[in-house]
């Protein structure tokens, strides 16, 4: 059950990883230039976040503009279509599905977390637009349109917000504690460490 799973985020992995590194680099190199040349006061917690956002913005442009085989594959209008085609213990259901749901899941957290929204209204139409554009570009580079990516990165950006939200309360009603700056900084590393832990694991 898990072995799809696995295969398709390693096969992410093995896209990105060039990304992830170069990317880490500059942005890391330049923020801190940044910070220095303007005397503002370094969060770690804070710049983490930053830096985990832009590698992810990054990451998904490089997985939804990376030619691979599209021979077989052809453009879908019609909602539901494609989604309809796959068992759910298949490959290309971890794939192309989950895939689909999961590559848009930080998309709505972070629009989340960095417009402080109280309504869904805003992540809904950012979603929207990122997708849209995503299956337009993909068109006019030789892959191909699908409605249906549109309505499961629209789901997994829902998702993501519902995400945010709930962790922001359950966040509220921790002790003044966990509220403070050193706090959050162990704890962003922590999920740092574990999130490459884990990618490690993954690739061996």
């Amino acid at each position: 059950m898990l072995a799809p799973i696995t295969n398709t985020i390693q096969s992410v992995i093995n896209i990105t990883w060039p990304v992830v590194i170069i990317s880490t680099i500059i942005m890391v190199s330049f923020r801190l230039c940044y910070l220095f040349r303007t005397h503002q006061r370094f969060v770690l917690y804070h710049e983490l976040w930053m830096l985990i956002f832009g590698i992810y913005i990054l990451c998904l442009f490089q997985v939804v503009t990376f030619q691979d085989d599209t021979s077989w594959a052809t453009n879908n209008f019609i909602p539901f279509r494609e989604i309809s085609r796959y068992s759910i213990t298949s490959r290309l259901f971890f794939k192309n599905v989950l895939g689909n749901m999961i590559m848009f899941l930080p998309f709505g957290f972070f629009i989340s977390y960095y417009l402080k929204v109280e309504k869904i209204t805003l992540p809904l139409i950012l979603t929207v637009i990122a997708s849209i554009s995503i299956e337009c570009v993909q068109l006019s580079i030789g892959r191909v349109f699908d409605v249906d990516d549109i309505l499961l990165n629209l789901l997994g950006g829902i998702t993501g917000y519902f995400l945010y939200q709930k962790l922001r309360g359950l966040f509220e009603k921790l002790p003044a504690f966990f509220h403070k700056e050193w706090v959050l900084d162990i704890l962003s590393l922590l999920m740092l460490i574990g999130f490459v832990l884990m990618i490690i694991f993954i690739l061996v």
